[in-house]
């Protein structure tokens, strides 16, 4: 596995040493710049995983890098720590607003820098892999989930989720639409899992209109009955009163013909291993389509459950 690189822009080469000596010893791959300058050139030759970058510097100060870093798009997600030897509440707020993900304030002890790097790559990871438009955990975080449950053996069970009639809305309402149709949707799997599932229940975005919850709760009818009867109230929001009175929406197939297609509803399809575990993540998937086309095949919002048997 390749090691975590970390960049230390400062114009101190006794700090700097301070700093190799902590970084390299946690397992990090440390380099140096000695100036602003240096400190933008290295940034585009090494690609950091992290900067630590010093405010006080002669030729630049930090603040000034970290504002021509954030100007580039290619540096969004690279995470930036400030150091700074003052106190003032001030120059703690200009580093956050010119960009930074955290500060340290000198003189600090190994034991906070580390901690401080470590978050803060942490959180940076869980955004690069999160979906980016409901913020929910996306498929590698999904898939980390699910191995990590069935090698602990646990009980749980896996609920996907498929809106249905979602393209010919998308066709017809526009992407903004479709986007808050979405989103409408993240948030009523999150809100209904925190009331009716268990604390640490799992909700992730596979992409499009497609969702998964992983659950340690036994009562998935409940969960997806209280999804099901909010999306059903919610979803009516987005259309137009004239759609609503009709029950329906007309969209043109490939053939340029006018299609009629139903509001959309929600499917979701239920697998179960409470009572035998399952094998494997494909093991999931395979049993997840199935039951999933099963679901949508049924008027109206639904779900169908499968259990695994020995």
């Amino acid at each position: 596995m390749l090691r975590k690189k970390i960049l230390l822009i400062d114009d101190s080469s006794f700090f700097a040493k301070y700093i190799e000596g902590i970084i390299s010893a946690a397992d990090y791959e440390f380099i140096h710049a000695s100036s602003g300058e240096e400190g933008l050139t290295m940034v585009k030759t090494e690609k950091p995983d992290l900067v630590l970058l010093d405010v006080i510097m002669p030729d630049m100060d930090g603040l000034e890098v970290c504002r021509i870093l954030r100007e580039s798009e290619s540096n969004n997600f690279m995470p930036i720590i400030i150091l700074t030897s003052s106190d003032d509440e001030e120059d703690k707020l200009s580093s956050l607003e010119y960009g930074a993900d955290d500060y340290i304030t000198k003189p600090f002890n190994q034991r906070e820098l580390l901690s401080r790097v470590k978050n803060t790559l942490k959180r940076i990871e869980r955004s690069r892999s999160a979906n980016p438009l409901t913020g929910l955990s996306g498929n590698i975080e999904i898939q980390a989930e699910l191995i990590k449950k069935i090698e602990c053996k646990e009980p749980f069970s896996v609920i996907y989720a498929d809106i249905d009639n979602f393209k010919a809305y998308n066709d017809v309402y526009g992407f903004s639409k479709g986007d808050m149709a979405i989103k409408i949707t993240a948030d009523i799997l999150t809100d209904q899992v925190r009331e009716t599932g268990n604390q640490d229940d799992f909700i992730g975005h596979i992409g499009g209109d497609d969702f998964v919850i992983i659950t340690s709760s036994s009562d998935t009818d409940s969960i997806c009955e209280s999804i099901i009867s909010e999306f059903d109230r919610r979803i009516k929001e987005i259309y137009t009163a004239e759609d609503l009175r009709n029950g329906r929406i007309l969209s043109r197939d490939r053939k340029g013909e006018y299609v009629e297609y139903p509001i959309m509803t929600i499917s979701l399809a239920i697998i179960d291993n409470q009572e035998c575990c399952i094998d494997n993540y494909y093991q999931i998937s395979r049993m997840a389509a199935e039951i999933k086309s099963k679901a949508k095949s049924i008027t109206g919002s639904s779900f169908l459950k499968a259990s695994f048997k020995e």
